[in-house]
C-alpha cells in the first residue's frame, strides 16, 4: 500500500456509544476513516439517523448498508422481531439472550473486511466490549482472535480487526470518551428504538449505570426523566 492509503481504516458504526467512542478513537489516531453502519432489521433503527447525523458533522464518509433481506435467515431475536418482548430488566446473560441475533458480527465484519480490502485499508475497528462476552459468542476475545486469523488470508491483502474496548466495560468505555470531550448525545443506545429511551432495557440500563458511575446525568431524553438519574 503507498502511504496516502496506509491510514484508511473502515470503522462499523452502529450509532451507539460503543462505536461512537470507538469512530473518535479511530479518528484522533489519524486514520482516513470510512464508517459503516448497517440495517439488518434492527427494532432500534433510530440508531442508524444518529450514526448519519454525526457522520455528516464530522465530515466522515458513511455508508447506511441494507442487509434487510436476510432477516428472515436471523430474525429469532427480540432485537429484530417486535411481536417478542424485549427483556426489561438489568445487561446480563440470563436476561439478554432474546437479543442475541444470530452470527451477526461475523456477517457484519464479512462485508466491513471486504469494504476494507476495496478501499486498500488495512484495519476494520469495531466496538465489541468486555460487558457483551457473557451475552453475545460474537463479542468475546476467542471471536476476535479467530476472526482476525481469518481476515490476514481471505484476501490477497490481509485486513487487522481492531476492537480496542474488547476487555473494557462500558463505564471504561464512557470514561474515556468524556476525557475526549464526546458528546453521547449524539448516540443511540435503548433497544426500542422510540422516540424517547425507554430506561427498561438492558441496554438502557447499562448506559444509565455507565453515567452513574461518573456521577453524571445522560444526556438522552427517557420516557420517565427520573430514570435519567435513578440507580439501576
Amino acid at each position: 500500500m503507498t502511504s496516502q492509503t496506509a491510514s484508511r481504516a473502515v470503522v462499523i458504526y452502529s450509532g451507539g456509544m460503543d462505536s461512537y467512542t470507538v469512530l473518535h478513537r479511530a479518528l484522533r489516531e489519524g486514520h482516513e476513516v470510512h464508517a459503516l453502519s448497517f440495517h439488518y432489521g434492527q427494532r432500534h433503527a433510530r440508531e442508524l439517523d444518529v450514526a448519519s447525523e454525526v457522520c455528516q458533522s464530522l465530515g466522515v464518509a458513511h455508508q447506511v448498508v441494507d442487509i434487510r433481506a436476510i432477516h428472515g435467515l436471523i430474525g429469532a431475536s427480540a432485537l429484530t422481531d417486535a411481536t417478542q418482548q424485549m427483556p426489561r430488566a438489568d445487561y446480563a446473560e440470563d436476561n439478554m439472550k432474546a437479543t442475541v441475533v444470530p452470527n451477526r458480527n461475523m456477517i457484519l465484519l464479512s462485508l466491513a473486511i471486504g469494504h476494507a480490502v476495496n478501499l486498500e485499508a488495512e484495519i476494520c475497528y469495531y466496538g465489541a466490549h468486555g460487558g457483551d462476552h457473557a451475552i453475545y459468542p460474537d463479542c468475546r476475545p476467542e471471536f476476535v482472535e479467530r476472526m482476525n486469523d481469518v481476515a490476514a488470508i481471505a484476501n490477497y491483502t490481509p485486513v487487522e480487526i481492531r476492537a480496542p474496548y474488547l476487555h473494557a466495560s462500558k463505564d471504561d468505555i464512557l470514561a474515556e470518551g468524556l476525557q475526549m470531550g464526546l458528546d453521547y448525545a449524539n448516540s443511540w443506545t435503548c433497544y426500542l428504538g422510540e422516540a424517547l429511551a425507554c430506561g427498561e432495557c438492558g441496554s438502557c440500563r447499562e448506559r444509565l449505570q455507565a453515567f452513574a458511575s461518573q456521577g453524571l446525568v445522560d444526556p438522552l431524553p427517557y420516557h420517565m426523566q427520573s430514570s435519567r438519574t435513578r440507580e439501576v
